[in-house]
């Protein structure tokens, strides 16, 4: 396409569906850009994959399906950008996965995924043991199911004739390289999630292979998260691209999340709100909390993010909606029909108050055992009362987060994107929990930015990552999205609720008590 500018390909591998966006590259003023939404692609396309569950618990995929999706969705993209001139492809990949390789490279197991909850027992033990903190401060990784390192324990015990068939342990992020360039390899991101990498030292930890059970020539080499590496020629032919097109290794899919809003200075926190949902902020280094509460992930050398993710995000509701009104799950309009309902409902619910664990939660208690449940149920409180506490329960959960990474360095602002914020209850319940300054950006591109604009940095297109957002279409430091106005009357009602909270916990003790008295 002749007078149009060159494009860069983020590539969004997910827990449910490979994503791929084209978006321009131009100088920091975006002279000559086609597009001018901030973080607009110029080309997408999607394809979903099924997350599979052989038994309770499970959470599986197969690894050739993931990657014909991946093919597919390129060769889409390519299609749809004709002649135009393709500077690379940067990869972004969902966390915590892993899957076993035997000797001639075929996987002898799925992707179990980090929705996987089967070695629960496994995380129930060591934290048991005091080793939760302990491996935290070395890894950055909480003990919880999700952890690769609590993965493979859980094989080594149930598993062990497959555990020693195994001649790699790999991740999803490895896959993928592994699949576009042909070198079995991860880069320092990914491998900061897995729970077997010393985050100060940047290389594997003998500590945490030890428990694993497992040796360090098992694992991939570590590279950094700018490293490029060339299209193979089998996948140019299948997807229409050019064999030899740098691919920037790229990083994982929260810490992009992050750079994809621009919530890469000091003070800005990066929300995302979907099925699940994070919280996470840009930090110089690995660091955590005193509690262990939070998660510490790579995004370059220098820049990491501190945060936490809870699993029961915008899914709470649809829960709350299939349980107490079906009659509203009309086809294509679930969410609304229950938003409506719930506003007619008052900040606080009239007193009902939800802890909103019907998945088996991540931060920031990291115990895949606690379960939810519904506080101050009186008679007045209807259906309506019952969605309106689930959306609340959601945005206190992480309001929760916000205040434990406010300890570690204070949080200025918030930067908030997903669909769930499409709706007005979602904006201003979230604004109001976190009692902070709270603005919705642009989500246009997505993870899938974040990846082209470290791409873009990768191959030195830009001297610094800010620059390299600006470059791609992304925000720049003043374009923190939609604020979002909120009553200082309904901060204060929900800092109440929040405070009035504990009591209300301890306050079934007693009923404990009944209980176990009546026992004896």
């Amino acid at each position: 396409m002749v007078g149009a500018l060159p494009v860069l390909i983020g590539l969004d591998v997910g827990t449910t569906a490979a994503k791929v966006a084209a978006f321009e590259v131009a100088d920091a003023a975006g002279e000559g850009r086609s597009t001018t939404a901030v973080g607009a692609s110029v080309a997408e396309a999607q394809r979903e994959y099924p997350l599979e569950q052989p038994h309770p618990g499970w959470q599986v995929q197969d690894p050739a399906a993931i990657l014909t999706g991946i093919d597919a969705a390129l060769a889409d993209v390519v299609a749809q950008l004709g002649e135009r001139r393709i500077l690379g492809l940067s990869v972004s990949t969902a966390m915590h996965g892993l899957i076993g390789l035997g000797a001639d490279g075929v996987p002898l197991t799925p992707l179990i995924t980090w929705a996987d909850a089967r070695s629960a027992a496994q995380a129930r033990e060591l934290r048991a043991a005091g080793r939760g903190a302990e491996l935290l401060r070395l890894t950055g990784t909480p003990v919880h199911p999700m952890s690769p390192l609590v993965k493979l324990i859980w094989f080594g015990r149930h598993e062990p004739d497959l555990a020693a068939r195994v001649r790699r342990w790999i991740g999803l992020k490895d896959l993928v390289l592994a699949h576009l360039t042909g070198r079995l390899v991860t880069e320092l991101s990914s491998a900061s999630a897995t729970g077997l990498l010393d985050v100060h030292t940047r290389t594997w930890s003998p500590q945490a292979l030890d428990l694993a059970g497992i040796s360090t020539d098992q694992l991939p080499e570590v590279l950094p998260t700018t490293a490029t590496l060339p299209l193979t020629a089998d996948v140019a032919d299948a997807t229409g691209l050019t064999a030899g097109l740098p691919v920037a290794v790229g990083a994982a899919d929260g810490p992009l999340g992050n750079l994809g809003t621009g919530a890469i200075t000091p003070g800005i926190a990066g929300l995302s709100l979907g099925t699940s949902g994070a919280v996470r902020m840009a930090v110089t280094g690995p660091v955590t909390d005193d509690a262990g509460r939070l998660f510490c992930y790579a995004l370059t050398e220098e820049l990491w993010v501190l945060g936490g993710a809870v699993s029961n995000g915008g899914i709470t509701l649809r829960w709350a909606g299939e349980t107490f009104t079906p009659d509203l799950l009309t086809h294509g309009h679930a969410d609304t029909e229950l938003l409506a309902l719930a506003t007619q409902v008052p900040p606080g619910a009239d007193g009902l108050v939800m802890l909103p664990y019907v998945l088996s939660e991540r931060a920031p208690l990291w115990d895949p055992d606690l379960t939810g449940a519904f506080l101050g149920v009186r008679h007045h409180h209807g259906r309506a009362h019952f969605l309106r506490a689930a959306v609340e329960g959601v945005c206190l959960q992480v309001a929760t987060i916000v205040d434990l990474l406010d300890a570690v360095a204070p949080v200025q602002a918030v930067r908030a994107t997903g669909g769930p914020f499409r709706a007005q209850l979602w904006r201003e319940v979230m604004a109001a929990t976190i009692g902070r300054p709270f603005a919705i950006a642009s989500d246009a591109g997505g993870t899938a930015l974040g990846a082209a604009a470290l791409g873009w940095y990768a191959l030195d297109g830009a001297a610094d990552l800010a620059t390299a957002l600006r470059a791609v279409g992304g925000p720049g430091p003043d374009d923190g999205g939609t604020q979002v106005p909120v009553s200082a009357e309904v901060v204060a009602g929900y800092d109440a609720r929040r405070e009035r909270l504990p009591a209300l916990i301890r306050s079934l003790a007693e009923v404990a008590d009944v209980f176990e008295a009546a026992r004896h």
